[in-house]
């Protein structure tokens, strides 16, 4: 019989916990504030889940040709992942009860989405997701033992598998070289540059990821560039000391202070800022305001997204 390790009490197994902050070995999931495989009273089946590791389903724009075979290819997104399993509940007779509490409680239908956290070969990925089915046979194992084995499945309305560690970098935009020293000795020597302006992203996944990007004044018409696309955001806005505009290039906000939204600002030759995402592999960003000082700031934060 597993080993119970959670006690069961509180409102705690909805709370939207740091994922894979509860894991500590391999063939462990996460969701929300409850733990699921081994050393819990929640056994994953032999059969596993299925969903996680397969691509999820797609829409796809592909025109078939008139006048000869096959089709031009069109772009193509993904739909909601769904990932399911079924969970084994083999409590301690005495502690029943409160398992089925907690499993009442933390596989309930909720509007918000929670992390849906799982470690395989030491990796952790996780997915923000709702509960969209839960089934518990009460049959006569149920009634007299507490044990089921019970169907769930969540729905991710973001299909993408996110790396636990969010990323993050900053730069303030570019400073002069200090010039010259006299008197001239040989070689000559220019300075070096305090900031260039410009940091580099590193998406390890296979899926592209949309960043956060806060600016922070003072500075005015901040703007980044990623320097091959030439893809921009840029904002008619003056931000005075201490001022942030973040920018969540997946939600498609701009907000002031969190508090008030300057999505209006944008310039025409701005990027939509769902179309600006982080491409696998390396990115390199500009920090170009029109007006800056060494105290504005950049800062993106990311993490790399897996299919």
């Amino acid at each position: 019989m597993a080993e119970t390790t959670t006690p069961y009490a509180g409102n705690t197994y909805t709370a939207d916990l740091a994922p894979g902050s509860l894991i500590t070995q391999d063939g462990q999931m996460q969701w929300a504030g409850l733990l699921i495989g081994p050393g819990t009273p929640f056994a994953v089946d032999k059969s596993g889940l299925s969903g996680w590791e397969d691509l999820p389903e797609y829409d796809s724009s592909d025109a078939d040709r008139p006048t000869s075979h096959g089709a031009w290819p069109g772009a193509r997104f993904a739909k909601p992942r769904k990932v399911g399993g079924t969970i084994v509940l083999m409590p301690e007779y005495s502690g029943t009860a409160g398992a089925v509490r907690a499993l009442r409680q933390a596989l309930a239908l909720l509007d918000e989405e929670r992390w849906l956290t799982v470690r395989l070969h030491g990796e952790l990925l996780a997915v923000r997701a709702r509960i969209a089915q839960r089934v518990v046979p009460a049959d006569q194992g149920f009634a007299t033992q507490g044990s089921s084995r019970m169907s769930v499945q969540w729905l991710a309305s973001d299909p993408r598998r996110y790396a636990v560690k969010e990323e993050t970098v900053t730069t303030t935009p570019p400073q002069p070289e200090s010039g010259l020293t006299w008197p001239l000795t040989w070689p000559l020597s220019w300075g070096k540059a305090t900031s260039t302006g410009d940091v580099v992203i590193d998406n390890t996944g296979s899926a592209a990821t949309h960043p956060v990007i806060v600016f922070r004044g003072p500075c005015s018409m901040p703007a980044v560039t990623e320097r091959v696309t030439r893809r921009r955001l840029r904002y008619a806005i003056d931000l005075a000391a201490g001022d942030e505009l973040t920018v969540d290039t997946r939600a498609g906000t701009v907000m002031l202070n969190n508090s008030a939204s300057r999505l209006h600002t944008a310039m025409a030759d701005s990027t939509p800022e769902e179309l600006f995402v982080l491409e696998p592999g390396l990115t390199d960003l500009s920090f170009r305001p029109e007006e800056g000082t060494a105290a504005s700031l950049m800062t993106v934060r990311w993490r790399s997204a897996e299919w």
